[in-house]
């Protein structure tokens, strides 16, 4: 890690070389000499794109390294401030079957204990989304994705809209052994 950085970029300088054909060092110096800190994530962003001529892709990651590098943004931290994190598991359930359960009220109740959920996608989108309550409070929005992966399948539970970063780790935490417990794992 450089000094003077607060944290390390998730994607590696190498990667973000290759990409874009500069490293987080020189990022750091060209966005901090150009739109700089106090910018804001969509200004930064825009600027990568229409300034540096950098893929839109890469230009959010290039944001989301340069926020972490100048402590602008906690690890799973989005430009709201709320926290995201998510834990995936390959399980020896079919898909359909796991779907099917999480679109039963009765049945997602009991695969999900302790929790209030309410759908807020349409049912038939690929990533069923649910605003959840825990304890009385709200807890944010959870987004499964049951993906086929042969005779498994490859699920991911994504936790978004946590205020704390401390809520997301014990959510982090939660998620992990619910995955454990969900069904058998290959």
């Amino acid at each position: 890690m450089d000094s003077g950085w607060v944290a390390q970029p998730s994607v590696d300088d190498a990667a973000v070389t290759t990409a874009t054909g500069r490293g987080w060092p020189e990022w750091v110096e060209r966005i901090d000499a150009g739109p700089g800190p106090d910018a804001g994530h969509t200004a930064i962003a825009r600027w990568l794109v229409d300034d540096e001529n950098v893929d839109p892709w890469w230009a959010q990651a290039v944001t989301v390294g340069y926020e972490r590098i100048r402590g602008l943004r906690l690890p799973g931290q989005m430009p709201d401030g709320t926290f995201s994190v998510s834990r995936s598991r390959t399980i020896l359930v079919q898909a359909e079957t796991f779907r099917a359960a999480l679109l039963d009220d009765d049945l997602r109740r009991d695969l999900l204990p302790g929790l209030e959920t309410r759908l807020v996608s349409k049912p038939e989108t690929k990533r069923l989304r649910f605003r959840v309550m825990y304890d009385g409070k709200s807890a944010g929005d959870v987004v499964f994705a049951a993906e086929v992966a042969g005779e498994t399948t490859k699920l991911t539970v994504t936790h978004e809209k946590l205020p704390t970063i401390d809520e997301a780790e014990w959510w982090k935490a939660h998620w992990a052994s619910w995955l454990d417990g969900v069904g058998p794992s290959r």
